[in-house]
């Protein structure tokens, strides 16, 4: 999967689970002191990540040591969430 395609994939699922309420475009941070979503929200959308990418033949992994972090997180903002995402579509876990 293309990095392209990641994005949009990111996108409208962050749209989805919030009801269009979050204005979700490439640089648009997920993880901050001023998060566009809460703790809960975030689980949903790699929850329904994960579904995704089992559409697409990988497994999606979200949890590593550095999940949360500030500076190397794949949650801080769409962009390297979409990245990571086609990363790990590449790897075909």
């Amino acid at each position: 999967m293309k990095k392209d395609e990641a994005i949009i994939i990111v996108i409208e699922t962050i749209k989805k689970l919030t009801d269009e309420q979050i204005i979700a475009e490439r640089n648009t941070k997920i993880i901050n002191d001023n998060p566009i979503i809460d703790s809960m929200k975030l689980i949903e959308i790699c929850i329904e990540l994960e579904d995704i990418a089992e559409e697409h033949g990988f497994n999606f992994d979200w949890t590593s040591e550095a999940t949360m972090s500030n500076t190397r997180s794949m949650f801080r903002d769409v962009n390297s969430l979409s990245e990571e995402f086609a990363k790990q579509s590449e790897n075909k876990k």
